[in-house]
């Protein structure tokens, strides 16, 4: 049986790390493709470095694609103002990067058929995050047509599968898996500002923070980091 390979997009932060160590959990070789955007947050480049260390990924590469030339986000432009009043339901905020997973993912895709992978492993969540499109089952499931449609491999049959393990699950189940991974959480970085130290404010944070209490890990929030 030929080996098995996964390309984990590793932010830095937990989601990523969690689906990337799942991933290793089940027998697969993994290799990290990180991204400089044009984020405010760079820290999360470093943050990416050290975890894909930490696991011990078979490769790590990190591809500059500068969104922040044409902005469109908090993210990437820095006279926008990142919201720092929690998340509002039913509203995307200016932390959205337009076209950010999809920009990704066909990166992944590439590198994934050039590295013969049978898979990629997304970090993405759609349960306590802040509604972005794509992040979302039907997102995920229509990119997942596109991939079979769009490489050699996949009009072979054997197309490269988008794979969220994270999907639908709770913050604080996240956590929990990432504790029982023995994932270093406290090097993982989750902030949208780019700070020596997480704010502790914006909606990243907010979301951490909030399910490390509930789980009774206060020492591992933004105010400890």
């Amino acid at each position: 049986m030929s080996e098995q390979r996964t390309i984990a997009l590793l932010s830095g932060g937990i989601d990523s790390a969690t689906a990337a160590c799942i991933a290793m959990e089940a027998g697969q070789k993994v290799i990290g493709l990180s991204f400089d955007y044009g984020q405010r947050h760079l820290k999360e480049l470093r943050a990416a470095e050290v975890i894909a260390k930490e696991l011990s990924l078979e490769d790590h590469l990190t591809i500059k694609v500068d969104l922040s030339s044409w902005g469109g986000s908090s993210l990437t432009d820095k006279s926008q103002i990142i919201p720092t009043n929690g998340v509002q339901k039913n509203n995307i905020p200016n932390t959205y990067v337009p076209g950010r997973n999809t920009i990704f993912i066909a990166i992944g895709l590439s590198l994934a058929e050039a590295r013969g992978a049978n898979q990629i492993a997304l970090g993405i969540n759609a349960m306590d995050y802040s509604g972005y499109p794509d992040c979302r089952p039907d997102y995920l499931e229509a990119y997942q047509d596109l991939a079979n449609l769009s490489c050699k491999i996949g009009r072979e049959g054997k197309g490269i599968k988008l794979w969220a393990p994270l999907i639908d699950w709770e913050k604080t189940k996240i956590f929990k898996e990432a504790l029982r991974l023995k994932i270093p959480i406290e090097k993982t970085w989750s902030c949208y500002q780019g700070d020596i130290k997480p704010c502790g404010k914006c909606d990243s944070c907010r979301i951490r923070d909030t399910a490390l209490k509930e789980i009774g890990r206060q020492d591992l929030c933004s105010s400890n980091i």
